[in-house]
């Protein structure tokens, strides 16, 4: 049984969070488990290029594509049903990852992996609104879920990198499979059935559109942050956006509509999507930036870069933990304005310090970042949740989460692509470099290093000094870019919450323990 309104949730509900931590914490961490794994499996598959970017990037793009389908089966056929049907696969589907024996049947893997672990967000995100209807109570659930996700993102590397030490490298997919046989020894036992609807018909046509226009639009933006403007960007982007318009004109015409458009004319559910996805937006930009800084500027080993990611994780674990108490004394409408603030003072520390300060300020400028950013998913999930009625909470949560990736692909094309215009215009290539090997240095940081290492005497500390700082400008360019949009976010959305009013645009209740 779940708690009723009268009542606030008990053990069993409490207990049942940390069951919903276990798929949220693995979903996170194979997300970038694969990171430190990626020279032994190439060694091992000998994968082509395009090869090995598809192993990286499938999961992420077909997880986003499958959300709001997934979301809105959960509310169809039951959530626990949903998530359980869905951790047998991804377990499965680990194992074939662990043990594939060609490139092919690892991108495939990784492509179950992705759809599977849809199935799992928002059935978990969902279900912490069926378990926890006391507003007190669910935000503080969805704080440890936040902070579950976000230590997913960090321990993935760390744990990659101790098993490859250990084992070989399809060991780090096997970390799933006993948190998946737990999850359905556990689930059944404490995390009760919810199903938001009896319509259990799912409209196809509406999920290859929806796939579709998302899969397009993450597609462009990607390929436009690592290769630049050629005919496959905005064709990939005019699709989706073709395809997305199709979507929505075919949900406003269905009876039992895959995603309600209601749900947009909520100005507190349109706030909440909002402040996610610029807050991802700054964080996934800035990560990369600044994982390439720590490794190809400061020279830190990936498990090094890795372990000094760890107080920016504990400033966002601060985050995800510390929003509910205070909203308990400021509106949530207060408090993401000066989380929105506080990110974009990191990126005025990543900007203005770090060609002095170097390490000194990246850190710090990150910590600022994950303490705000935590704060306004924190809070913006809270607030997409609550806003929406709990039948569709399954799809509202994966309309967030979808919200979510695109804010991050974003991210990384517009702070991605400020970077990399400024390091190409002002990387210095010496003239004995041929014309191939001299496009290849002045397109990325990374191939300028491997470059420089083969070069004789003095040409190669030259191109690799030349490289560095080159970079560590496109990193300050992009930082003052990211300053401009999160405080014009910030002043946007306090003008918004004034013009209506906080009450207006916020769903919380205070009174309430």
């Amino acid at each position: 049984m779940q708690p009723t309104s009268q009542t606030s949730a008990g053990r069993k509900e409490w207990f049942g969070l940390a069951v919903l931590a276990l798929p949220t914490l693995l979903v996170s961490m194979d997300m970038t488990i694969l990171h430190l794994a990626t020279p032994s499996l190439s060694t091992a598959l000998q994968p082509s290029g395009p090869e090995l970017l598809w192993m990286a990037d499938i999961y992420g793009f077909l997880m986003a594509g499958a959300l709001i389908p997934m979301g809105a089966l959960g509310d169809r056929i039951g959530r626990r049903r949903l998530l359980l049907v869905g951790s047998v696969f991804f377990g499965l589907a680990s194992i074939l990852a662990a043990f594939s024996v060609s490139a092919t049947m690892l991108i495939l893997s990784r492509a179950i992996l992705g759809i599977t672990g849809a199935t799992l967000m928002p059935a978990t995100l969902a279900m912490i609104r069926s378990l926890f209807l006391l507003p007190r109570q669910r935000s503080v659930a969805i704080g440890i879920w936040t902070t579950c996700f976000t230590l997913g993102g960090v321990l993935g590397p760390l744990v990659g990198g101790l098993l490859l030490q250990h084992f070989w490298w399809g060991s780090v997919f096997l970390v799933g499979v006993p948190v998946m046989a737990l999850l359905l020894v556990l689930g059944p036992i404490f995390l009760p059935e919810v199903r938001g609807s009896d319509d259990h018909a799912v409209d196809m046509p509406s999920v290859i559109l929806s796939m579709a226009a998302v899969l397009a639009i993450a597609y462009a933006v990607k390929h436009l942050a690592e290769v630049g403007v050629t005919a496959t960007t905005p064709v990939a982007f005019l699709v989706g956006v073709v395809a997305g318009w199709a979507f929505i004109r075919r949900q406003a015409r269905l009876k039992a509509p895959l995603v309600d458009l209601g749900l947009f004319r909520n100005s507190a559910f349109r706030a909440a999507l909002g402040a996610n996805m610029m807050a991802l937006f700054a964080w996934v930009g800035a990560s990369l930036l600044v994982a390439q800084y720590l490794q190809f500027v400061i020279g830190l080993s990936p498990l090094t870069a890795g372990l000094w990611t760890i107080p920016p994780a504990i400033a966002c674990v601060a985050g995800c933990l510390g929003a509910p108490v205070v909203v308990q004394r400021v509106t949530p409408a207060t408090v993401v304005t000066f989380a929105l603030l506080l990110v974009a003072v990191g990126f005025a520390i990543l900007a203005a310090f770090t060609s002095g300060l170097g390490l000194v300020a990246i850190i710090s400028g990150m910590c600022l970042l994950g303490l705000g950013v935590a704060t306004i998913v924190t809070l913006g999930t809270d607030l997409t949740l609550t806003a929406a009625p709990p039948a569709k909470a399954g799809a509202a949560s994966a309309i967030s989460e979808t919200g979510a990736e695109l804010g991050g692909s974003f991210g990384v094309a517009v702070l991605g692509s400020v970077g990399v215009a400024v390091y190409r215009a002002a990387v210095a290539i010496p003239a004995e470099i041929d014309a191939e090997r001299a496009a290849a240095a002045r397109g990325t940081l990374g191939a300028a290093v491997e470059i420089a290492d083969t070069l004789p005497g003095s040409s190669g500390a030259a191109l690799l000094a030349s490289a560095q700082q080159a970079f560590e400008r496109g990193l300050v360019f992009a930082s003052a870019a990211g300053f401009c949009i999160l405080l014009c976010t910030a002043m946007l959305f306090a003008w918004a919450n004034l013009r209506r009013g906080a009450s207006d645009t916020i769903v919380h209740s205070k009174g309430e323990a």
